[in-house]
């Protein structure tokens, strides 16, 4: 075929729609899908190479909506440990955007998850003092070179600092409309809504009334209500009817940020949460999910806090004032004793600080608190004041509370999705940093390898599906995550018979196998399983920006 820059020849091809697999060829244009045929019918005279695929898999490349690429793309441009996984677009936002700068924001990166997420090298930390819109960051970032396709949400905590700062209450009347109307121009600019993070100040400063008036300035755009709800522990169910309600009075879609429920006690309740996304579907709400297949969450230590502590940013400065920090330890002693409460763990057995960076702590990595606790002879409240007050920073953290039956469950649903909740990583580099959660390496080999293949929870067809076309139709890229003639070529070759995660929490800098070859826009970025160096990634568009 004249013109043709890449002929995959004889592989399964799942198109990602959720059609069963059938045999065929794909041909590659330039940026595009030029044809699919039956296998053989694709001439291969003109074509610049030709891919022998047999045996292997052939389908469009995963998008993740919940990355945490924003300071590794500016380590390095690549993501390798996304694009071993197949990952070709990803879709940042939650918690902390580093634009638009401005407003009461004095430093782009200084974010109540600083320790979590890191710090980009000082170059990069000057230059988003010029981001004032939104789009000059990913604009900036994508013309320095990624590999991936790249996009976001407008984060709320963003938003609210650059209104209010770290300030508890209600916003102002002044503050709201300031808040509508940076949210509209990040509309403009090609975000793909509003991301609220429930747990995390100044987020969790926000009522519900104020986040309706912000999604009812990105709902005239198309845009999303995205969200880490308020609790995912005892009061699962009412922080569930809260993205409801914002949904229905604000009139956007809603998607809950890695669906769980922490804490054995609360594992039943994974069955009425979903019922209950289920009848509001049913009752004409567009309510959907995403997920992680592990059964452990990773954030700050700081997540155990009461959030009234950061207030003012002066979280670190309460954890030291005696004073302060006696009425902290008694909320949290209370708070661990009682039922029905939003705690993120009440159980220190859990909980597997892997953060931490003064020499006198490197002894506690990859511990659990209890055992921490146990060592230094103190009660465990006092172990994590402690090391917060002297590490000045949130901790990274594993928490392990969920259950492998509950994600069996969620994987089947038809409206769940799969994503990382992490960013793309080098071992050669990473390493360095320290532990961090598996899923930043591991997430989508893990589903087709283990879910998939393994244990057969889900087909094939339906897992790519939920990596690919059902992300993309929910953020509105109707020429992505398909292989159709036309369709951006964003293409993942994988071996189903060999497809896994390697990635462990005790040996988490392992990257992939079985994703073989991967192209971003036409061009390859994966080859035989090793990065080929090229940046190809263009910024992604909500609809707001097309409009």
């Amino acid at each position: 075929m004249a013109g043709i820059d890449v002929l995959i020849r004889g592989a399964r091809v799942v198109d990602g729609s959720g059609n069963p697999w059938r045999h065929g060829d794909v041909a590659l244009a330039g940026r595009r899908i030029e044809a699919i045929g039956p296998p053989g019918r694709l001439p291969a005279d003109g074509a610049r190479e030709v891919v022998d695929a047999t045996g292997l898999v052939v389908c469009p490349g995963f998008i993740d909506i919940q990355s945490h690429s924003i300071i590794p793309l500016m380590i390095d441009g690549r993501s390798l440990s996304k694009i071993t996984q197949g990952v070709t677009t990803e879709i940042m936002g939650e918690v902390w955007t580093p634009a638009p700068f401005g407003g009461r924001i004095t430093d782009p990166f200084d974010t109540i998850l600083a320790g979590v997420i890191g710090l980009p090298p000082e170059e990069w930390r000057l230059q988003a003092r010029e981001w004032r819109r939104f789009r000059d960051w990913p604009e900036t970032v994508a013309d320095r070179g990624v590999s991936p396709n790249i996009g976001s949400f407008l984060a709320g905590g963003t938003l609210r600092r650059y209104a209010r700062g770290m300030a508890l209450g209600p916003a102002t009347p002044d503050e709201l409309a300031l808040m509508r109307r940076v949210a509209a121009e990040a509309m403009e600019d090609g975000a793909f809504g509003v991301s609220y993070a429930l747990i995390y100040p100044p987020e969790s400063y926000a009522a519900t009334d104020e986040i309706v008036e912000v999604c009812r300035a990105v709902a005239p755009y198309g845009g999303l209500y995205i969200t880490h709800i308020r609790s995912e522990a005892d009061p699962i169910l009412a922080a569930v009817e809260e993205a409801l309600e914002i949904g229905r009075r604000a009139g956007v879609p809603v998607e809950i940020y890695h669906l769980k429920v922490t804490g054995p006690h609360n594992w039943p309740k994974m069955a009425k949460v979903i019922a209950r996304i289920d009848a509001a579907r049913a009752g004409g709400l567009d309510v959907a999910a995403d997920m992680y297949p592990y059964t452990a969450s990773g954030t700050g230590l700081t997540a155990v806090l009461p959030d009234w502590v950061a207030a003012d940013g002066k979280l670190y400065d309460n954890l030291r004032d005696p004073t302060i920090r006696a009425r902290v330890r008694e909320e949290m002693a209370r708070a661990a004793g009682e039922a029905g409460g939003a705690m993120l763990a009440r159980d220190p057995a859990v909980i597997m600080p892997i953060g931490l960076g003064l020499p006198e702590h490197r002894e506690y990595v990859g511990r659990r608190v209890d055992a921490i606790a146990a060592a230094r002879g103190q009660d465990w409240i006092d172990t994590v004041l402690d090391l917060l007050a002297a590490e000045g920073q949130p901790i990274s953290t594993i928490y392990f509370q969920m259950a492998e039956e509950n994600l069996a469950l969620q994987l089947k649903q038809p409206w769940i999705k799969v994503s990382t909740d992490a960013g793309g990583v080098d071992p050669a580099w990473a390493a360095a940093q320290g532990p961090l959660h598996p899923r930043a390496y591991g997430t989508y080999p893990r589903v087709l390898g283990k879910y998939v293949r393994e244990e057969g929870v889900i087909p094939l067809e339906d897992a790519i599906r939920k990596m690919t076309s059902a992300v993309a139709d929910r953020l509105g890229l109707h020429d992505r995550g398909r292989l159709a003639a036309g369709a951006w070529a964003d293409v993942v070759l994988f071996d189903p018979a060999t497809v896994a995660d390697h990635a462990t929490f005790t040996d988490p800098h392992r990257l992939s196998v079985g994703i073989r070859d991967v192209w971003v826009n036409g061009a390859r970025v994966l080859r035989d399983g090793r990065h080929t160096g090229a940046t190809p990634g263009i910024v992604v568009n909500g609809p707001g920006r097309a409009a």
